[in-house]
């Protein structure tokens, strides 16, 4: 019963996270997205230049491709979530667009990632409140614009977060948390 009971608050707890964003007014999600560049770009500073070739595992992303894929998945996001084209190209071909770039510098890198969050809040703000509140299609998945650009907030939290690990690794400590 424990368990059952774990379940359904670890369920409900996923189910607030994620229509919470959604409920933030156009202002309040551009001051996120504006927040979480920020911080995103302090990851990117904070990390040295030869640790953007970082493996932590052969088998996993480097430090780079880790910020890279984040970029792309950015500018994937908000084109479905806008209707607006993506600047990488189409949209599902674009996904690992900077992710595949060859050896990504540190100024690279960070240039591809600060450029997608620009887009990102560039394609906010330039939405209107009933826009955001229009239904897509993203895969299989129906959803109100507005809550698009909250999976992708998760998904840019969620790939930053794995960079702390990298950062540790080459002995950096991560820049403190910026949840204001």
């Amino acid at each position: 019963m424990k368990k059952v009971t774990q379940l359904f608050a670890v369920l409900a707890l996923i189910f607030v996270s994620t229509s919470v964003f959604a409920q933030f007014t156009q202002s309040q999600m551009i001051a996120e997205w504006q927040r979480a560049k920020t911080y995103t770009k302090a990851y990117l500073d904070a990390m040295p230049e030869d640790g953007y070739s970082f493996k932590p595992t052969p088998e996993i992303r480097s430090f780079a491709e880790q910020m890279l894929h984040l970029s792309d998945a950015n500018y994937v996001f908000a084109t479905v979530a806008s209707d607006k084209p993506n600047p990488l190209g189409e949209t599902l071909a674009a996904h690992h667009v900077n992710e595949k770039m060859a050896s990504p510098t540190k100024e690279a890198t960070i240039k591809a990632v600060m450029d997608s969050y620009d887009w990102v809040i560039s394609t906010l703000q330039n939405m209107t409140p009933d826009q955001l509140q229009q239904t897509t299609k993203f895969a299989k998945y129906d959803i109100t614009r507005s809550g698009l650009f909250g999976k992708a907030f998760e998904h840019q939290t969620h790939q930053r977060g794995q960079t702390t690990i990298y950062l540790r690794l080459k002995g950096v400590t991560p820049p403190a948390e910026q949840l204001f």
